[in-house]
C-alpha cells in the first residue's frame, strides 16, 4: 500500500445501510494498483443493517489504507445534505479526490493511477470521468450504460454545466484544493454531485475517458434515487426542483453570470426531468420543451408516447412485462 508515502489520491465515500452492496465498493478500492499511495475516506451515516460491520472488517485488515468515520445518529435525516464536505474532504491529504457511493463500485483496477496520470499531465484540467455500467435494482426501465460521450474529449466548461447526460459519480476525480472552501450553492445543495461538477467547470475543462471503469447501481436501498421513491414522488420531485433552482442561481452569482445561459437552459431542462419523472406529458410533450423531449433516448420517448396515448394498456403491458421477469 506504499506504506510512509505521500498521499496521491483520496477516495470519498458515504454509506448508509448498503449492506448487499458495500462489499463491492471495498473491494473495489482495496484492489487498485497504482504506483503512489491512496487513502479511502468512508462515511457512514448510522446504518443499522450491519453496513457499518462491513466497513470494520476492512478498516482492520486495511488499516493504514481505510479510515472510516462511524455516525450514531442519522446525519442526512436531521438535514445535512452536505456530508461529504463536512465528513470527508476537510480529511483528505491527496492532491486529488476519487468519488464512489456506497452502493456503486469500480470495475477497473487500474482507474485511479489513469485518471491521476491525466491530471498529473494537463494542470488546466479540473475535473476527469469516465463511462459507466448500469445496474438497475427494482423494476426501472432504463439504459444500461452511462455513456454521456462518444469517444475520449475534452470538455468545455459551458458543455459541464448543460449536458444533456450525467456523469457518474463513481467516475468522477478533481483537484482537492477544489472543495477546501465550499461556496453556499454547494453547501445548501440536495445533492452533491452536480455542484462539484458545476464548480469544476469555473476552473477550466474537464475530459471524459470512454471507457467502463465503474458500476453505478439504481434504486438501490439505501440510495438517494430510492429514498425519492418513498412518500409523496410528485411532492419530493417539486422540492428537488426547487432547491437545484436555488442552486444554479447561487452558482450563477458565484460566478458573476459568466455562465448565465448555460444556467439557464439547465434549469429549464431539470424542470422538463421532473416532468417526465412524474408523467406530466402534458408539459413533456408541449412545443415549448420539444428541444429536451429531443435529447430523450427513442425507448423513453416511445413509452411516452405510448403512456399518453393508451395509459390503461399501457399499464397492463407494464404488469405483464414484470410478471415475466418475475
Amino acid at each position: 500500500m506504499h506504506s510512509g508515502e505521500e498521499i496521491a489520491v483520496s477516495i470519498c465515500c458515504l454509506a448508509y445501510n448498503q449492506i448487499d452492496y458495500i462489499r463491492d465498493a471495498l473491494e473495489g478500492f482495496v484492489r487498485q494498483k497504482t504506483s503512489f499511495a491512496f487513502e479511502v475516506l468512508i462515511h457512514d451515516d448510522a446504518s443499522t443493517d450491519g453496513t457499518d460491520r462491513v466497513i470494520r472488517e476492512y478498516a482492520e485488515r486495511y488499516p493504514e489504507l481505510i479510515r472510516p468515520v462511524f455516525q450514531k445518529e442519522n446525519q442526512y435525516s436531521r438535514g445535512l445534505t452536505n456530508v461529504s464536505g463536512t465528513f470527508n474532504f476537510p480529511r483528505a491529504r491527496g492532491r486529488y479526490i476519487a468519488m464512489c457511493e456506497g452502493d456503486d463500485y469500480w470495475t477497473d483496477v487500474n482507474k485511479l493511477q489513469v485518471q491521476a496520470e491525466f491530471l498529473d499531465a494537463n494542470p488546466d484540467c479540473s475535473l476527469v470521468f469516465h463511462g459507466a455500467r448500469v445496474e438497475v435494482q427494482g423494476k426501472a426501465l432504463t439504459e444500461r450504460r452511462m455513456r454521456p460521450y462518444r469517444g475520449d474529449r475534452r470538455i468545455a466548461p459551458e458543455e459541464i454545466i448543460c449536458k444533456t447526460s450525467g456523469y457518474a459519480t463513481a467516475s468522477l476525480m478533481f483537484r482537492t484544493d477544489m472543495v477546501r472552501n465550499l461556496p453556499d450553492f454547494y453547501v445548501r445543495a440536495p445533492i452533491a454531485d452536480i455542484p462539484l461538477q458545476l464548480m469544476a467547470a469555473a476552473r477550466g475543462w474537464a475530459y471524459y475517458m470512454d471507457k467502463e471503469m465503474c458500476v453505478y447501481r439504481l434504486g438501490g436501498s439505501g440510495s438517494w434515487t430510492q429514498s425519492m421513491k418513498d412518500g409523496d414522488y410528485e411532492e419530493k420531485q417539486d422540492r428537488y426542483f426547487r432547491q437545484m433552482k436555488e442552486m444554479y442561481r447561487g452558482y450563477d452569482l458565484w460566478t458573476r453570470g459568466q455562465f448565465r445561459e448555460q444556467v439557464e437552459d439547465a434549469v429549464r431542462r431539470l424542470y422538463f426531468l421532473t416532468k417526465v419523472n412524474t408523467r406530466k406529458y402534458d408539459v413533456v410533450l408541449s412545443a415549448k420543451y420539444r428541444k429536451y423531449y429531443r435529447e430523450l433516448n427513442l425507448r423513453t420517448r416511445f413509452f411516452i408516447r405510448f403512456e399518453a396515448a393508451a395509459p390503461r394498456l399501457y399499464g397492463l403491458a407494464f404488469r405483464m412485462f414484470h410478471r415475466g421477469r418475475e
